[in-house]
């Protein structure tokens, strides 16, 4: 069988979710001997390498979503693996972000203010790549691979159904900023103007020449979870925090209807991205 190439990569060893995958692996470890595969023989029927294997049973790489399903199902877990599927998928996230991507799976709204990148929910792979290669000093390879997998696995927020309310403003000199190269540019204008064309998905830009501008304060966030009351996400140079007091909440809420009354119209904003991409990039 051809071997599949796993998308996770090794943890560092102060993540504190190590435990996490440690009790897991050990799980597999037992179903397997229970069912009397071989970890060389359990591998193959994935389609992964032994040491691919071994390196989930001794919790040094995350198992895909997939990966559980097989598991659950070629071990006769009866629903034990599947358990700790949400559990699992959420330590491929940076500790810090972990609060707020269960927050971000379950949100009815959510609206972003971007000053310096294109928000996460809404980067191509090849545009999320190449933000985390030029960040400096520079990460591992496979701490990248890790990354940009976990970002793209937000973008399930954009499909789900029922469709959950979704804003953006971004600064226009978000969209002139060629993070790697043109090329690379171009293809994330082409999937904004994709997706802002979802009636549920607004996307507005914020005029470098604005003069009147509520966003000196830096990027954040907003979501409000099904059934629960809105919070916010700020985050910084490799750190981030959910805020849930109401006070400083209802203050970004205000300023961010602001920005968006600010901003260009969401569709004078498609139109905005469509002439980049008519011009010289």
């Amino acid at each position: 069988m051809t071997q599949i190439p796993e998308q996770t990569a090794t943890r560092r060893s102060e993540d504190p979710a190590d435990e996490l995958l440690r009790s897991f692996g050990k799980q597999i470890k037992i179903l397997r001997e229970r069912a009397g595969h071989t970890q060389a023989a359990l591998a193959q029927l994935l389609g992964y390498s032994e040491a691919q294997m071994a390196a989930i049973e001794q919790g040094r790489r995350i198992a895909r979503p997939n990966t559980i399903d097989r598991l659950d199902q070629l071990l006769d877990a009866e629903g034990m693996l599947l358990a700790m599927k949400r559990p699992v998928a959420l330590t491929r996230y940076p500790a810090f972000f972990r609060d707020a991507a269960r927050i971000e799976e379950e949100a009815v709204e959510f609206h972003a203010y971007a000053a310096l990148a294109i928000p996460g929910l809404l980067q191509t792979e090849e545009y999320a790549k190449t933000m985390f290669t030029v960040w400096r000093p520079r990460r591992p390879d496979s701490e990248i691979e890790q990354m940009v997998s976990a970002r793209m696995a937000r973008h399930k927020l954009l499909d789900r159904k029922p469709a959950p309310t979704l804003s953006f403003v971004i600064e226009e000199s978000v969209l002139q900023r060629p993070f790697g190269s043109v090329h690379v540019l171009r293809g994330q204008l082409e999937h904004l103007r994709l997706v802002g064309e979802n009636p549920n998905v607004e996307i507005q830009v914020m005029p470098t020449r604005s003069v009147d501008h509520s966003g000196a304060d830096g990027p954040f966030t907003l979501m409000t979870p099904q059934g629960g009351d809105p919070v916010a996400y700020i985050e910084s140079q490799g750190n981030g925090r959910v805020i849930a007091d109401r006070e400083p909440v209802r203050g970004m809420t205000i300023r961010y209807g602001i920005l968006r009354a600010q901003a260009l119209s969401p569709a004078d904003s498609l139109r905005h991205i469509e002439k980049l991409l008519q011009g010289d990039l």
